[in-house]
């Protein structure tokens, strides 16, 4: 073997998958199954067994034919080889190695039944109760929480039966064990969910406006952009039999074929300008075109009777032409239709892009199915809509008149291109008035009566005799690159010019009669040129259409023909030149035919057939004898214009025989020439090759074949690759001597792979394998046949098939040496006498025993006969293929051998197929698997294999590679190949590249090899132990505390159970291929590498589960032992798993506290327990699992975590029971700590989501495709069939292909399975659809949630044999709780019931004493399900809650009732949609319970139950009270408000309502009031801490919170003597600790900080930093300070921008308002709320109340007098209020924040005057202010506060005035002095003030209260005062001028000035007045010293001037 050397890399041990059990000798698997066939488990064995014989079959499948027999030569003739070799690759059947067909299970889907989940169920429509005002009393008492509602009035729900009927715990778990195994669906794969061509079709109708004789057609499309003719012409006519008739003289028979109007055309590829011609002929007739034209442009049908006669007479001169002209035709018209634009527009409204159109012709350029299939061709879906194309009616009303010197295809195209740009020709043609009606249609089904391009009828045939449709051959507008599949052997004639200008005589109407001759004889025509509409099928001549008196016309004509299969040299092209008389002469007879000329074209030519341009010349006399012979320039005869080519024609072939390639040709004639009957010597066109240069020339033209062209070389891929592995195989014989070709055949077959491969134009799928050749491997190839002169019976009877192996162990032997000299790296053979005894054996013929064994022969047994000549021949007769190939790869060199190995897959194919053939032919029995092929032959393989793992290995190469050696399993020794294996991941883990990369190769191969038919066989699976060991009694260890184990050593039997879950040594060894596939995936998790393709575990346990022959329990028992090792890789990856798909909750805490430590912390995160509680639908995020672990994890992908979770659950569910219990006993806790967190995530991973998006795409398909995909495509025989797909063949032979969503696309595809595409488009799905699906993942939630059910029962049974029973049952039950807390089926949830039940019977001691969070949540579950809709699950939660009363009743029974209670007010206080009745009927239930409880009659338990329900009731009550006030957000918070003040007695209690309130307002976006909600629960708790332990860094009660709000002083109420710490169940909640005080401060400091409190947010961390500095909880700290740094920022960027609450009054009046009569209220509305706004929003709310005639909105603000108000009248008052500061107090509120917090006092102003009216003059103007203080500050826990007290005064007119003038003053100080001085805001004040609009404005009020000193003392200050003002006011005036000045534009001068102007009248206005002062105010009060006296006058002078 070849030794390759070695690199190591650094660090490779990272792998963590103990690489080293790559190395490990894997088992010898025939010795190992032959010993257990000998003594072991015969059941099992028998069962699945070795492989059967016919694993893989050799059989034929018969092709396709489309037509209802094959294109096939005619009878009678002997074909040339090279015909005869193409007849037979067309005809023969396909060869097809398969497997054999494993049946899984259908129909699965049949017995599910539909699952009831309370999600789809539809609560029963209540009326919404419309709000009442009654009872809302006084803020105290509980009266909102009493309720006279009787319970007893109600009817109980059905009770479960035999809640206590149970003796013991083990009848109890029997019995529910039971039930859980009922009606369950054994397969959970089945439930998993994974994730063409058109033609159209044309009919014609014609109508001119006159009908007069008779017209033809003929259709053909054209390429405008290739400028190319792409189809041949459709003919058809739509004559009447009036107009037939008119014919008949000239039509002697008509064949159905011809009477088509429908044609079938084919676009390959589509492009934009596609034009459909249609051109018009009739019979010749005398005169121009035009001529003949004109009748039918100025005749009108319409105008029969006046045209009568002139029609009659057309008529008759039409009948005349015919009977006279009638073979004869001349054109006419033509029109023309872009066929793009109508599919388009016939199609469905849609848009197509460019980009389309390019992507989707580009991606179909490989799909086509073969090229003479017809169905090649397709008109793109994308570019066309196609999938949308809807038949369609087109009428062409433009018909252009032909013009006779504009006739040829040159003219045509330059027309379309004119028509393209404007619509119209260029040059003006005239039209003629008509239509030509086309039906359009998509074909996606053969039409009934379908004929062939060759006329043989297509399949389906009609049934009767209808009209036929024709299929138009395309002749595609760029190459197609699809081999020849059938027969065609067709010619195109196209004349195209004729010049007779120079001709004197009269030859002006001429046509071209034109045969096709097999002699000179005119006997010798043959019919082979197809007819025309309404003719013969087939004719021996056929006319060209005459252009009247044109001496060189142009043609359009196209003649077809059907070559014959046998051409000579005789056969030719004749070609005779008549001029037509149109007009019978006097002395004429009725000949109307003048000869010209004749020519003549040679079609076969030096063996060649001749296509092309020609251009001939003409004869004028008789042709002279054996002119065929020669071309037409030969003879001497007498020439027209001496000699000189007149006549313009190409020649087309469209030939799946003739290659017209020199390469090619060359190459199968000196091919031919070999097998015998050439004579030499051979002539290849030009060329002699005598018998001694044939060898040298074969080999040229071998060398050379990759030369031709790409085209022809993929047309004859087939026939070229047989040949050359012909000559691999076959030594030949020439002149004498052995020629061996083997490798030049070979070095011909890698450079035709590679450039196949290389080529731009040929497709490939995605493994980057060639789609020719894929379909080649797979269909077409098969051993080379044996020569001819071999297959004579006579010949060879002796040989016998052990002559193969002699011949091939002596050929092998012979070879050695080739092998040494040709490959250095091989050693060469040690010489042995031997070497001269094979010479001599291989020269002379080879006779032996048929009795001689493959033993013998190895022993060198050999007889020896006589010589013989033809023993060469014998010998290539037994050279074995895959043996010659083989030695080819592995002596190849050079580009040679680096291209073969590039492209491996196609090599190793070739040898897989190939050997399958050689197994197909041997003796199974005799023959022994080892002994199937040779030692040599295996060192080979070997070689080759580790050739390309070392040098040559790419993704694809590897990909390549593992299905090669997954094929050699079902053909050679398995041990072998396991040795492949092995080396294979020695070479692998030495080799240089990227870690990710190895790991990714690795598994694919794994992957691969894996998805073997007999994967289970090969890991040996029946060797596994299914079931636990046999343990007579518990072990001692096992019922100790595992915690307590640690120190001991664990006993032989616990050690071997917890080995079965990991991957040992000796599990590697036995199964190997399992054991290493899951070291790959264990390294690969380790790695956490994301996005590895993990999903070959979840393949090989889908294929397992729903393969027929794992039905049986224990046998998948034992499958699933297999699988024990994948458990523990799991669990320990439960860090990495993603189920969410994506993040649903934010993670805050990724990096935790020590109380993240994984040992103490429970796998559910409580905080995360309490946001799922009240939603359903809500599932755990992953970050909160990982928040437990310290350390962020990379992920695995959902759909990834979702494989491995489903395949966990797998092995969980057919695994042996015993064993998972022995093995949970064993566990340390930290690993069963995982396992239960690992059931919490499949419970969220699997959970059941309403209207899934996994749909499926049509109804009538969904079980056929679903079952499809799941049961078969996933199997292992699946994976090995995907090779095949993907390449043109497959589309047709044998429908559509697959995708899984979950399989990787580049794998090998099914051939026999059809695409199940994934859709989200809900509108393409039908009822019964959606219901299928509904049902499916119904069905998926409930199986896998009741595995996690069935484990955890495992382990709950399992508790009792060890101690550490707390932390089990704690954790379990967290697992359960989840399972409630998602959406679950009825099914599950009684099962799961009853668990719950069994564990409170069996633990109820532990779960009251020890576990509160539990028994906390427990209530919480189990009281929402009494309020489910759906019965069962309400019955169930019944019993549970009674059960839970009742055995706690000697527990714990006060925590129990606390807990209940605390959860029902969770639940109606978060609940919306909460049904208060199913709730009702629940209690009433329970109390049915409790009255029947015979036990515990004589207990206190039914009347302690009792007061519960009772206390439950009444909170329902407040409930549906709440519910009436949904709409009223502030009604709904003071109802839940005075809820909560009830329980101010009950700190579980209020806390709970606190929180229910916060939710509410956090829904509105109260940000500010929900944080106070929740700052007033952390009060309580410290209130309660405080109590219970004295710590200087907890607040000391609720007096440390005062600084956030005075309001929370109120929680103080909880006292020592209300509230005893110690009382059970009193403060028991999660939230009672130093951990729920922080949790709820700094949810709180958030919601701050959303509601832009910033301020707020640093007063609620005072509180929390010292308690986190007692922790030294540093992480918290940074963590907080950060926070902190982030409120303080904001507080600097947003501090003037924020916006805070905007306050109402609002007054209610009216005995409809109830207790909420003659009560006001201050309102906190958003920021810049309007009064509109909440005046809207109570108008609306209230009118729906009392409706819309009852209430009566206030407009104004005076006081209400209750007498004037109609007492049937509700009346509400609204007022805009402002917060109120004494002076004192705006001295501490300084900014912003501080005047818009704690705030009591608001203020609103009413106008009055003393007449009543509201405004009067300045001088009479009163105003009153009122100030309204509330009971509590705002912001407080609601958003309306009573208001407790009103005070008012009344302002004078003067001081009116002054307010006012204040209030300017301001204005204008603040607009002046502002940092960023806004210009706008300072004009506009400025014209208020000084502006001379508005100069009456200040000035009038100094009028009216400053020019007369009042007469009235008390009047005087006043009167100083608002001197003083104006002063001040004159002054910030004056500055704001100047402001002004330096803020103008360069435009605004005019302006400023003005302004100035302005400012100084007013001033001088004022001065009189301000200088006016009262002398009375300036006496002293204390006579002064003289001197003080003089300076504060002079002082205050001065400040006055």
């Amino acid at each position: 073997m070849q030794m390759l050397p070695m690199c190591s890399i650094k660090g490779l041990n990272i792998l963590g998958a103990d690489l080293l059990s790559l190395h490990l000798e894997p088992l010898d698997l025939e010795e190992f199954l032959m010993s257990q066939l000998r003594s072991g488990d015969t059941d099992l064995m028998q069962e699945l067994g070795d492989f059967p014989e016919d694993d893989l079959k050799v059989e034929q499948v018969e092709k396709e034919c489309r037509t209802v027999r094959h294109s096939v030569p005619e009878d009678g003739v002997e074909l040339e080889p090279h015909v005869r070799d193409c007849v037979k690759s067309y005809t023969q059947p396909w060869l097809v190695v398969s497997r054999s067909a494993y049946s899984e299970r259908a129909g699965l889907h049949k017995l599910l039944r539909k699952q009831t989940f309370e999600s789809d169920v539809q609560p029963e429509n209540h009326e919404k109760p419309s709000p009442t005002m009654d009872g809302l009393n006084d803020d105290s008492g509980r009266t909102l929480t009493s309720s006279d509602f009787n319970l007893r009035c109600l009817t109980p729900d059905q009770r479960v039966e035999g809640l206590l009927a149970f003796s013991s715990h083990e009848e109890l778990d029997r019995f529910n064990q039971e039930a859980r195994q009922g009606n369950r669906h054994p397969e959970l794969f089945a439930l998993y969910p994974p994730a063409d061509e058109v033609r159209y079709r044309g009919g014609s109708h014609m109508l001119f406006e006159i009908d007069i004789e008779p017209i033809f057609a003929s259709m053909a499309l054209y390429d405008l952009k290739e400028k190319k003719k792409i189809s041949e012409n459709f003919y058809c006519d739509l004559n009447s039999e009036q107009f037939k008739n008119f014919l008949k003289p000239h039509v002697p028979h008509v064949d159905q074929s011809t009477l088509a109007r429908s044609a079938i055309f084919s676009i390959t590829y589509p492009a934009p300008d596609i034009y459909l011609v249609i051109k018009i002929e009739k019979v010749l007739q005398q005169g121009e075109i035009s001529d003949c034209a004109d009748p039918y442009m100025t005749l009108r049908e319409s105008d029969s009777a006046k045209n009568k006669d002139k029609l009659e007479k057309l008529r008759g001169q039409a009948e005349a032409f015919c009977q006279r002209l009638g073979r004869y035709r001349m054109p006419f018209a033509w029109a023309t239709v872009n066929i793009m634009e109508v599919i388009s527009t016939a199609a469905l409204d849609r848009d197509v892009t460019d980009s389309e159109i390019k992507s989707s012709s580009i991606d179909r350029k490989g799909q086509l199915p073969r090229r003479n299939s017809e169905r090649y061709s397709t008109i793109d879906d994308q570019f066309c809509s196609v999938a949308a194309f809807k038949p369609a009616t087109i009428t062409i009303s433009t018909i252009f008149k032909q013009e006779g010197d504009r006739l040829s295809d040159e003219d045509l195209l330059k027309f379309l291109a004119d028509i393209k740009k404007t619509s119209a020709p260029q040059r003006r043609i005239k039209t003629i008035p008509g239509s030509i009606k086309l039906d359009m249609s998509p074909v996606h089904d053969t039409p009934p009566a379908c004929l062939s391009t060759e006329l043989i009828p297509l399949i389906p045939v009609a049934e009767k005799n209808i009209r036929p449709v024709k299929e138009v051959l395309e002749f595609p507008s760029n190459e197609v690159y699809v081999p020849h599949n059938i027969y065609r052997n067709l010619l195109y004639v196209y004349p195209q010019r004729l010049n007779f200008v120079n001709r004197l005589t009269s030859a002006r109407n001429i046509t071209i009669k034109m045969q096709f001759m097999s002699g000179e004889d005119p006997s010798c025509s043959l019919p082979v040129i197809f007819g025309k509409s309404n003719g013969s099928e087939f004719l021996q001549e056929v006319y060209t259409p005459v252009t009247y008196h044109n001496k060189s016309p142009d043609f359009y004509e196209e003649v077809k023909l059907a070559l014959p299969a046998r051409l000579t040299e005789r056969h030719h092209l004749l070609f005779t030149f008549y001029h037509i008389s149109c007009q019978q002469k006097q002395n004429q007879s009725g000949n109307c035919e003048t000869l010209i000329g004749y020519s003549w074209l040679p079609v076969w030519n030096n063996d060649r057939l001749q296509t092309g341009q020609f251009c001939l010349p003409i004869v004028l006399e008789r042709l002279p004898v054996n002119y065929s012979l020669h071309s037409p320039e030969v003879p001497p005869v007498k020439w027209m214009e001496s000699h000189k080519g007149l006549f313009n024609l190409e020649i087309q072939a469209v030939s799946s025989v003739h290659t017209q390639d020199n390469h090619l040709e060359r190459f199968f004639t000196l091919c031919h020439a070999l097998e015998g009957g050439a004579t030499f010597p051979l002539r290849v066109r030009e060329e002699k090759i005598p018998e001694n240069k044939l060898e040298h020339e074969l080999k040229l033209s071998i060398i050379s074949l990759s030369s031709s062209s790409l085209e022809p070389l993929v047309l004859f891929l087939h026939l070229v690759l047989d040949k050359l592995f012909t000559l691999i195989m076959q030594p030949m014989v020439i002149a004498g001597q052995t020629a061996n070709l083997a490798q030049i055949a070979f070095e011909s077959v890698v450079s035709i792979v590679n450039s196949l491969h290389n080529s731009q134009e040929l497709t490939r799928d995605q493994q980057g394998r060639n789609s020719l050749l894929a379909t080649y491997l797979y269909w077409v190839f098969r051993l080379p046949d044996p020569p001819r002169d071999m297959q004579n019976p006579g010949r060879n009877i002796m040989i016998s098939k052990y002559d193969f192996f002699f011949s091939t162990v002596g050929s092998m032997l012979l070879q050695s040496r080739v092998r040494s000299s040709s490959n250095p790296d091989i050693p060469g053979p040690h010489t042995s006498a031997e070497d001269a005894e094979v010479k001599s054996i291989l020269s002379a013929k080879v006779q032996s025993s048929n009795r001689l064994n493959l033993e013998l022969l190895q022993r060198n047994t050999i007889t020896r006969a006589r010589p013989c000549l033809t023993i060469v021949c014998v010998f290539s007769l037994l050279q074995q293929f895959h043996e010659e190939l083989a030695l080819q790869m592995v002596v190849s060199t050079g580009v040679c051998r680096e291209n073969a190995y590039k492209y491996a897959w196609f090599f190793f194919e070739l040898l897989v197929k190939s050997m399958a053939q050689h197994v197909s032919q041997l003796d199974k029995q005799s023959v022994p698997r080892r002994n199937r092929f040779s030692d040599r032959f295996k060192d080979d393989i070997t070689t080759i294999v580790s050739v390309v793992t070392y040098q040559k290995l790419t993704e694809k190469v590897n990909i390549s590679l593992a299905f090669f050696l997954y094929d050699l399993l079902s053909l050679m020794d398995r041990g072998f190949v396991f040795q492949l294996v092995k080396n294979y991941c020695n070479q692998m883990s030495a080799k240089c590249v990227s870690l990710p990369t190895l790991i990714s190769m690795r598994l694919e191969f794994l992957r691969i090899l894996c998805s073997h038919e007999h994967y289970l066989n090969l890991s040996l699976f029946f060797s596994s132990p299914a079931s636990a060991p046999a343990s007579p009694c518990p072990s001692i260890s096992s019922q100790v505390c595992p915690t307590c184990q640690l120190g001991f050593a664990l006993t032989a039997v616990q050690q071997r159970i917890l080995g079965l879950f990991e991957l040992s040594q000796e599990f590697k060894q036995q199964h190997y291929l399992a054991g290493l596939l899951l070291t790959e995936l264990s390294a690969a998790l380790d790695m956490e590498s994301e996005g590895l393709h993990l999903k070959c575990l979840f393949v090989l346990l889908c294929s397992h589960d729903l393969d027929h022959r794992c039905i049986k329990p224990e046998v998948r028992a034992k499958v699933a032992a297999l699988y024990l090792p994948l458990v523990g890789i799991i669990i320990d990856s439960t860090n990495y798993l993603d189920f969410t798909g994506k993040h649903t909750l934010t993670g805050k805490n990724k990096s935790g506290g020590p109380e993240d430590d994984l040992e103490n912390v429970p796998p559910i995160n409580q905080s995360v327990a309490m946001a799922i509680a009240g939603n359903p639908f809500n599932t755990l995020g992953r970050n909160v699992l990982v928040s437990m672990h310290g350390k962020s994890i990379a992920t695995l992908a959902a759909d990834t975590s979702r494989h491995l979770l489903v395949c966990f659950l797998w092995v969980m569910k057919n695994a042996d029971r015993s064993l998972i219990q022995r093995w949970t006993i064993d566990m340390p806790p930290s690993q069963l700590n995982k396992l239960l967190e690992l059931l919490t995530i499949c419970v969220s991973c699997f959970e059941y989501r309403v209207m899934s998006t996994q749909a499926l795409q049509k109804s009538q398909q969904a079980k056929l495709q679903l079952e499809e995909a799941l049961l078969r495509g996933m199997g292992a025989r699946g994976e090995m069939m995907k090779r095949v797909g993907g390449n043109v063949f497959l589309c047709t032979y044998a429908g559509k292909q697959l995708g899984i969503a979950f399989l990787r696309e580049n794998l090998r595809w099914r051939k026999d399975l059809t695409q199940w595409r994934q859709t989200n488009d809900k509108q393409d799905k039908t009822k019964a659809e959606l219901d299928q699906e509904a049902l499916i993942s119904g069905n998926l939630a409930t199986e896998t949630n009741l595995i996690v059910l069935d484990l955890l029962e495992t382990i709950i049974q399992a508790v009792p044999l060890a101690e550490c029973k707390d932390s089990v049952i704690g954790g379990v039950l967290k697992v359960l709780l989840h399972s409630l807390t998602c959406n679950q089926s009825t099914t599950f949830l009684s099962h799961t019931f009853s668990t719950l039940r069994a564990v409170v019977v069996k633990f109820g001691d532990l779960l009251f004493e020890e576990e509160a969070e539990q028994c906390a949540d427990l209530c919480q579950k189990v009281l929402q399900y009494c309020s489910s809709p759906v019965d069962e699950n309400r019955s169930q939660a019944c019993a549970t809650l009674y059960l839970i009363m009742r055995y706690s009743y000697s527990n714990n029974f006060s925590r129990v009732k606390m807990q209940v209670t605390m959860s029902l007010a969770s639940l109606v206080g978060k609940s919306s949609d909460f049904q208060e009745e199913y709730l009702r009927r629940s209690l009433r239930t329970i109390l049915a319970y409790a009255e029947e409880d015979t036990e515990m009659q004589n207990t206190q338990l039914p009347s302690q139950v009792d007061e519960l329900l009772r206390n439950l009731n009444s909170i329902l009550s407040d409930t549906v009270k709440m519910r009436e006030f949904q709409e009223d957000p502030e009604m709904l918070m003071d109802l839940m408000y005075r809820i909560a003040k009830g329980y101010q007695t009950s700190p579980d209690l209020r806390l709970t309502w606190l929180q229910n309130m916060a939710e509410k307002h956090n829904n509105r976006k109260c940000y500010t009031e929900a944080a106070m909600c929740l700052v007033h629960a952390a009060a309580l708790v410290a209130e309660y801490l405080s109590m219970l332990e004295d710590h200087k860094y907890l607040p000391v009660g609720s007096v440390t919170f005062q600084n956030i709000s005075p309001n929370v002083l109120e929680e103080s109420a909880v006292s020592d003597d209300i509230l005893s710490p110690d009382e059970d169940g009193v403060c028991s909640g999660r939230y009672f600790t130093e951990n729920g005080l922080v949790g709820l401060l700094e949810q709180a400091a958030e919601l701050f900080s959303n509601g832009c409190l910033y301020e707020a947010v640093n007063e609620v961390y005072k509180i929390i930093i010292p308690i986190s500095e007692a922790h030294r909880d540093f992480r918290k700290l940074v963590s907080t300070h950060d926070k902190l740094h982030r409120a303080f920022d904001n507080i600097i960027q947003k501090g003037h921008k924020r916006m805070f609450g905007t306050y109402f009054r609002v007054g209610f009046y009216g005995a409809k308002f109830g207790d909420l009569d003659e009560r006001e209220f201050i309102y906190k509305e958003p920021g810049i709320t309007h009064l509109p706004e909440i005046s809207h929003r109570l108008e609306n709310f209230y009118s729906q109340c009392f409706g819309d005639d009852t209430l009566i909105m206030i407009k104004d603000s005076t006081p209400v007098d209750r007498k004037q108000l109609n007492h049937s009248k509700a009346y509400i008052q609204i007022t805009y209020v402002e917060p109120y500061f004494d002076d004192y107090e705006m001295k501490d509120r300084l900014t912003n924040f501080e005047k818009n917090f704690n705030l009591r006092r608001f203020m609103y102003t009413t106008p009055f005057t003393k007449s009543g009216r509201p405004r009067g003059e300045l001088h009479e103007q009163y105003k009153r202010k009122t100030i309204l203080t509330t009971m509590h500050a705002f912001p407080y826990v609601k958003t309306r506060i009573n208001v407790i007290q009103k005070e008012e005064f009344d302002l004078t007119p003067i001081e009116v005035a002054i307010e006012d003038m204040q209030k300017k003053t301001r204005e204008l100080a603040v607009a002046t002095h502002r940092e960023q001085p806004d210009a706008k805001m300072l004009q506009m004040l400025l014209q208020g003030s000084v502006g001379a609009t508005v100069n009456q404005g200040p000035l009038e009020v100094a009028q009216v209260f400053l020019n007369e000193i009042p007469a009235d003392p008390k009047l005087f200050r006043h009167h100083n005062k608002l001197r003083l003002c104006f002063k001040e006011f004159i002054m910030r005036c004056g500055e704001a001028v100047e402001k002004n000045k330096h803020l103008i534009t360069s435009d605004q001068k005019e302006y400023q000035q003005e302004l100035k102007k302005n400012y100084n009248r007013l001033r001088e206005s004022l001065r009189p007045m301000l200088e006016r002062k009262i002398p009375e105010l300036y006496k002293p009060i204390i006579r002064p010293r003289e001197s003080f006296k003089r300076l504060s006058f002079r002082r205050t002078q001065e400040e006055n001037s």
